[in-house]
């Protein structure tokens, strides 16, 4: 069955790809920036890439263009809140983090979310534009793993779900 192209339908399409949940930091301008996405993939093992997808329009995006890296908090299924929270358009630029506990990453010193089921820090290696959006390429400069991981924060059709 086909449908016609309108972006209504094609998001409900691509809603149906479930996908992890992660918030994008960086630091610009004095302040901490971050984002909610659900774009963070991997691109290549030789170097190590991964590409992440920013609104041309959005205050993450003017701020990792400046800063040149990010970091990625992968959200464990307890951390919706989080999520919600860097998904409001709109919200302060001072003291967006201080709701979520958090610590600074060694190889970048972007702020990284305590709790999250992994972390990268990043550096930008390439920006592609793509339409309203921005295709940001990024080596992978740093890996963190817990111990214990827990059921991960997904989204699907629309919305939250979790998987173990």
């Amino acid at each position: 069955m086909s449908t016609d192209l309108d972006p209504a339908v094609f998001r409900q399409a691509m809603g149906r790809l479930i996908s992890g949940v992660s918030v994008l930091t960086t630091f610009a301008g004095g302040h901490d920036h971050a984002m909610t996405a659900d774009t963070l993939t991997s691109v290549s093992l030789d170097p190590l890439l991964v590409l992440v997808c920013a609104e041309t329009e959005s205050r993450w995006h003017g701020a990792v263009l400046e800063a040149g890296v990010f970091g990625a908090s992968v959200l464990a299924a307890d951390q919706r809140p989080l999520s919600d929270w860097f998904a409001t358009r709109g919200r302060p630029l001072h003291g967006q983090l201080d709701r979520a506990p958090h610590h600074r990453g060694e190889a970048t010193g972007v702020a990284l979310l305590d709790g999250a089921l992994m972390h990268l820090e990043c550096r930008t290696t390439e920006v592609h534009p793509a339409g309203d959006h921005a295709i940001v390429v990024a080596e992978v400069l740093s890996i963190a793993l817990p111990d214990t991981v827990g059921p991960a924060l997904v989204h699907f059709r629309g919305r939250y779900g979790s998987i173990a």
